[in-house]
């Protein structure tokens, strides 16, 4: 797989509300952690792993996003910059906003998660192009907020149901992906009222034993969406050798 992924998709177009107290207004992806903008981490873990194209998916205050995040793409690859001027909805109607922009399996991630850069080469390394390929973090004691995490209910290698409320769960995910093309109609179909999380349509994907997991071991990964978590983030890489 790893020698046919060459696209990326960023979800980044929220207005990280409970972020904004601490960041003066900041997109998320350009907080900075260790000194370095978020972003920088991401798209540095993705240059590793082979992805020659990055679709950036914006929203809110696009334009200080694209600003900050345009000086951090390396000469090799390129950015594609993609408007979802329905922001305000949920994360599955950004990602419908790349649907025309990709046509072959590609890596998916958010604009505000933190991952060892060995998580993205282990996902594009075995994902099957058929299905949509989930890393998912097994080690539930090391969950740091995991009240606010998305629970995967597994059996096997197969995701069986997706919730932040699931009770019954053995598994995180992580916010990476690498995804089918196929993603996009399940979205459609998940729609309610012209709006659908990614977890929705990840949840109608698995139901049709479509949804792989793919394990990410001892590696570490973050996501950060709050005053809490970006602590813990910086906490975590003040520790740790460079990304």
């Amino acid at each position: 797989m790893s020698n046919r992924i060459r696209d990326a998709v960023i979800l980044a177009a929220g207005s990280g509300s409970r972020l904004r107290a601490v960041t003066n207004n900041l997109p998320k992806p350009l907080i900075e952690i260790a000194g370095r903008p978020i972003f920088f981490y991401i798209i540095g873990a993705l240059e590793k792993a082979g992805v020659e194209t990055v679709h950036l998916v914006t929203g809110w205050n696009s334009d200080a996003l694209l600003t900050g995040v345009k000086p951090l793409v390396p000469s090799r690859m390129k950015l594609n910059p993609v408007h979802n001027p329905d922001w305000q909805k949920q994360n599955g109607i950004s990602l419908l906003r790349a649907a025309s922009h990709v046509r072959s399996p590609f890596v998916l991630t958010m604009g505000d998660h933190l991952f060892d850069p060995a998580i993205v080469d282990l996902v594009i390394r075995n994902a099957d192009a058929s299905a949509t390929n989930l890393a998912v973090d097994r080690k539930l004691d090391s969950i740091f907020d995991l009240a606010d995490a998305m629970k995967i209910k597994t059996k096997y290698d197969r995701v069986v149901t997706i919730g932040k409320n699931l009770t019954d769960y053995d598994a995180i995910d992580t916010g990476l992906f690498v995804c089918s093309p196929e993603i996009f109609a399940y979205l459609e179909q998940a729609k309610r009222d012209s709006d659908c999380s990614l977890a929705d349509g990840v949840g109608l994907m698995a139901a049709d034993g479509k949804v792989r997991t793919i394990d990410i071991g001892d590696a570490w990964w973050q996501d950060v969406d709050s005053s809490e978590t970006l602590a813990q983030a910086r906490k975590v890489i003040a520790t740790k050798t460079p990304l």
